[in-house]
């Protein structure tokens, strides 16, 4: 990726970060349903990495970096491994996986906005891209436990990372210094899901004419 060595620098470390995280989420959901060490370490790095290979390939920057840079799969690992050694202790955290969960959004929300303006997509396409990043580990994460994707389904996910990833667009709109406004995308973005998973927040459901017209579950 050619440009700015500080963006560079900021979607890396964003990137790698973001996929430590999601890869908490991963393994812990990993141990939840019981697979053994292997099926622990696969979820790790499919969780961890989806996203950003998602990402990668949609601006042609191929072969994407969760693949060819070996950072990315070892954040992944050393992610299950911390699992599988201090299972307890992280789980005397509030839903853990949640937690992780909004994390990993978070970061890869701004992170893929971030890159897709680095490799000069419009600011709204790049909204949607980190948008597109952020939900993907997630997603293919729930699709491996043969359970519909929280995207699909919870409080306030897309919406959430869409947010994030828009004050990324708008930052570089006005040219604001890149890195406060990639930290207040991502604080913005993980208070939107914790306060949706604290509070409830929802979108309207869709409603089945063969249900009465209530909302769909």
């Amino acid at each position: 990726m050619d440009g700015d060595p500080k963006i560079q620098l900021l979607v890396l470390a964003l990137d790698l970060l973001g996929t430590f995280v999601f890869a908490l989420s991963g393994a812990v959901a990993g141990v939840r349903h019981r697979l053994d060490v292997f099926g622990v370490m696969v979820l790790s790095f499919v969780a961890a990495t989806t996203g950003g290979i998602l990402r990668d390939l949609l601006i042609g920057a191929v072969p994407p970096a969760s693949i060819s840079d070996w950072r990315y799969l070892a954040a992944s690992q050393a992610a299950a491994v911390v699992t599988l050694l201090f299972l307890p202790a992280l789980q005397r955290l509030h839903s853990p996986v949640q937690i992780f969960d909004a994390a990993g959004l978070a970061l890869f929300a701004v992170a893929g906005a971030q890159k897709a303006l680095a490799f000069d997509l419009s600011p709204l396409m790049a909204a949607l891209l980190g948008m597109l990043t952020g939900i993907g580990g997630g997603l293919a994460r729930d699709v491996f436990l043969a359970r519909i994707p929280h995207v699909l389904r919870a409080e306030i996910y897309a919406i959430a990372a869409l947010a994030g990833a828009g004050v990324v667009a708008v930052g570089s709109v006005l040219g604001l210094p890149s890195t406060p406004v990639a930290l207040v995308g991502a604080g913005l973005c993980f208070c939107l899901r914790l306060f949706a998973i604290r509070r409830g927040w929802q979108l309207p459901g869709a409603s089945d004419p063969d249900d009465g017209g209530s909302p769909a579950r």
